[in-house]
């Protein structure tokens, strides 16, 4: 018996338009327009073809859509290997695809080079047409890929500054100074005076230096020493611990470390000499990692707002593919203080703090 057009498709058969056409009793282009441009249509007309849109199942295609919007509803991020990867890039990641997965959209990776940024990936994915944009991170000094996007007119944000004075683009950064600086009011607070801190070398990262000028900043506000109080490693425990010995020597009762990394450094150079950090030596570490709440004792850290970085980068994207001439946007958020067992009083105070977060 010959199927009528009302019929519904066989058996595990793709839906087409054409067959929502026939249903509904209008052209393919009236359906089309249902889907992509509802405000062409007459308000019974658009019911009429939903309706049918919904007891079919119809679901358009992604391919044919970015033909006739040239839009893929997919966001470019490019993400180096994995020993190089980090909790805090994983939570990032994490927030940043439940962002875009709201807004209708769906995160792209691709492989990047562990180390300084490249383009490497960028242009591959432009000449495919596969993305509508992209969100950058690990931003460092003379990044070449905000100018190189800007050139083209690719849309971009970026989570992490610059780091140079001139400006590209829209960013979302963290307040990494106002992080550390935090920290040492927190320790000033418990009789802490000796504050050293453990960082990146020089100049290597601008999140790094910008951490770094937080504590130095606090330490001069309070009229404390910082000459011979600083060392510097690069991201790796090992490293760390040979690092920071030189500053435990010098007598430091405190260290303010740029990443929990270092932090777990400082830890371990610590039970060597078998002190225990918290009691003989505060620590303070960045990013409060999974790892932070584990250790024994649990460690002081800088918590980074990773949701609300996910989810600002979102939007200021689809803000700049809806308004490609729009002045940039550039935002700096605060960080928070987690307090936790590994600070406590300096040996010479008498008092110590219990309050368990600080909002910078």
């Amino acid at each position: 018996m010959p199927r009528s057009s009302n019929d519904p498709p066989a058996r595990g058969g793709p839906v087409t338009l054409a067959m929502v056409a026939r249903r509904a009793g209008v052209s393919p282009q009236t359906v089309s327009n249902a889907i992509n441009s509802p405000d062409l249509l007459r308000a019974e007309t658009l019911e009429r073809v939903r309706r049918v849109i919904d007891e079919m199942g119809y679901r358009p295609s992604r391919a044919a859509q970015t033909l006739r919007t040239r839009s893929s509803r997919l966001i470019g991020y490019g993400i180096q290997p994995v020993p190089a990867s980090s909790p805090v890039l994983d939570r990032f990641l994490h927030a940043l695809s439940q962002a875009a997965d709201e807004a209708g959209y769906r995160i792209l990776l691709f492989a990047c080079r562990p180390g300084t940024p490249t383009l490497d990936g960028y242009e591959e994915l432009l000449d495919q047409h596969e993305v509508d944009g992209f969100v950058l991170s690990g931003t460092e000094h003379n990044d070449p890929r905000q100018a190189w996007l800007a050139k083209r007119g690719v849309p971009f944000v970026a989570f992490g500054r610059m780091w140079s004075r001139r400006q590209i683009g829209d960013w979302i950064d963290v307040d990494g100074a106002s992080g550390t600086d935090a920290a040492v009011e927190h320790l000033i607070g418990l009789g802490h005076r000796r504050i050293a801190f453990l960082g990146w070398g020089r100049g290597s990262s601008g999140a790094g230096d910008d951490r770094a000028e937080g504590w130095q900043r606090a330490m001069k506000r309070h009229g404390l020493p910082t000459r011979g109080r600083r060392a510097q490693s690069v991201n790796d425990i090992d490293a760390a611990r040979a690092a920071v010995k030189p500053l435990l020597d010098a007598g430091a009762t405190a260290v303010v470390a740029a990443s929990d990394v270092l932090a777990l450094g400082c830890y371990q150079t610590l039970r060597e000499r078998g002190d225990v950090p918290g009691r003989d030596v505060a620590v303070v570490g960045f990013d409060d990692s999974p790892t932070a709440g584990l250790l024994s004792p649990a460690l002081t850290s800088v918590a980074q707002p990773l949701e609300d970085v996910g989810r600002e980068c979102v939007r200021l994207l689809l803000a700049r593919l809806a308004a490609p001439d729009a002045p940039p946007e550039r935002i700096l958020l605060p960080p928070s203080l987690v307090v936790r067992d590994s600070t406590r009083a300096a040996p010479a105070a008498t008092s110590e703090a219990t309050a368990t977060a600080i909002t910078v």
